[in-house]
């Protein structure tokens, strides 16, 4: 799967959600693929389509009989030119519509003309969300074809709780890249660590380190979206991953490994995405350490297990185990030192400013090749790691 280049239309109808739309296409945009938007004119109530315009660098359409619109890009040419279809909000009203095979205006007449995939993320209160009407034109919509992400359960901003928010802007992506992409990695097993581990010192205290575990969440998203049985071992802090991925939190390196063990064993892949803390303290103090009156305390740290090492030497190893190299200089050079210490396939070389950052670059490390990895985004990033993992 490239979603590089990929064409998004968003069709935006008229909510108070809204306003998170521009942060879907935000991140629509910064994950590499060309986003362009269609308003109702409700939704220019709340939005204008200028916030939309500066997101996308495109015209925002809004009109049916707009004829300079019309000359440019009619509302056939913007259904052929999408490769898939968000609408979002997709309000009650819109739905009705779109069940009904009502076409009035530029976005219901668009649909009418689409033979794209289409994904509906609904948002509306609680009570219009849960009524038969609306239930009955989702389930039509359905049987049509159209795919469903949300809502989720929540406040409102009717003040009310219960379903009705709009899907958080990655979740929504998580919907759309299957109807971008097939599912090549079916019955694979792949087990990715991702994010830092924490060791403690007291129960106050501990030792970790910048990373964020975005990087190894999005791995384990991708690979699931392209089929696969996914075992994602997440440190703290590790963002909310795909509903299919079997995910297991831990804190420390050796549970960690320990998790890892038990996953990766006769596995298809191992990715070990995670920056695991390379030392632990040797005692680890009950309750809170008290400073007391001195000014100097001396400790003594130990080393924790090589996790990458221990599984990829493990008697039931994973047919092929990827590790990560972070480093501030000369790369590929501790790259390839690594590749033949820890007994890996390949190594992914990047910086540690990319700790924690939305934005990463890198190479590709293997006895035979070095091949960079020139990237917009973590996402673009990830994608072009699974794309060198399934090229072994």
């Amino acid at each position: 799967m490239n979603i590089l280049g990929k064409r998004i239309l968003i069709g935006i109808g008229g909510g108070i959600a809204v306003y998170r739309v521009a942060e879907l296409t935000r991140l629509l945009k910064k994950s590499g693929m060309e986003v362009r938007c269609v308003m109702t004119a409700s939704a220019c109530e709340f939005v204008s389509p200028l916030t939309f315009e500066a997101l996308t660098g495109e015209t925002v359409h809004t009109e049916l009989f707009d004829l300079t619109s019309e000359r440019e890009m009619g509302h056939i040419q913007l259904a052929r030119w999408a490769d898939a279809v968000i609408i979002a909000p997709a309000t009650s009203n819109l739905i009705a519509r779109f069940a009904h095979g009502i076409a009035d205006d530029l976005l219901t007449t668009i649909m009418h003309a689409c033979d794209r995939p289409v994904l509906l993320a609904p948002a509306m209160n609680s009570s219009m969300w849960n009524s038969a009407a609306t239930q009955q034109n989702i389930r039509t919509l359905q049987q049509r074809g159209l795919n469903i992400t949300g809502p989720e359960s929540g406040e409102l901003a009717c003040g009310e709780s219960g379903p009705g928010r709009l899907s958080e802007s990655r979740a929504i992506i998580s919907a759309l890249l299957p109807l971008l992409t097939e599912p090549d990695l079916q019955g694979q097993h792949w087990v990715i660590n991702a994010g830092p581990t924490v060791e403690a010192w007291d129960d106050v205290r501990f030792l970790s380190n910048r990373a964020s575990g975005m990087l190894g969440a999005l791995l384990a998203d991708l690979a699931v979206i392209k089929g696969a049985e996914v075992s994602l071992i997440a440190g703290p802090g590790t963002p909310e991953t795909h509903p299919n991925v079997h995910r297991f939190n831990v804190e420390s390196a050796c549970q960690m490994l320990e998790r890892c063990k038990d996953e990766a064993a006769d596995a298809d892949y191992f990715i070990a995405s995670a920056a695991v803390s390379d030392f632990r303290f040797e005692h680890a103090y009950q309750g809170k350490l008290k400073r007391g009156d001195t000014s100097e305390l001396s400790i003594t740290m130990i080393a924790n297990p090589d996790i990458v090492a221990r599984i990829a030497n493990m008697d039931k190893r994973p047919t092929k185990v990827i590790a990560f190299a972070a480093e501030a200089v000369d790369h590929i050079q501790h790259a390839k030192i690594k590749l033949s210490k820890k007994g890996v396939d390949a190594i992914i070389a990047n910086d540690i400013s990319n700790m924690g950052s939305e934005s990463a670059h890198g190479w590709w490390v293997t006895e035979s090749s070095t091949v960079p990895i020139n990237s917009e985004s973590k996402i673009d990033f990830a994608q072009c790691i699974i794309d060198h993992i399934m090229e072994i």
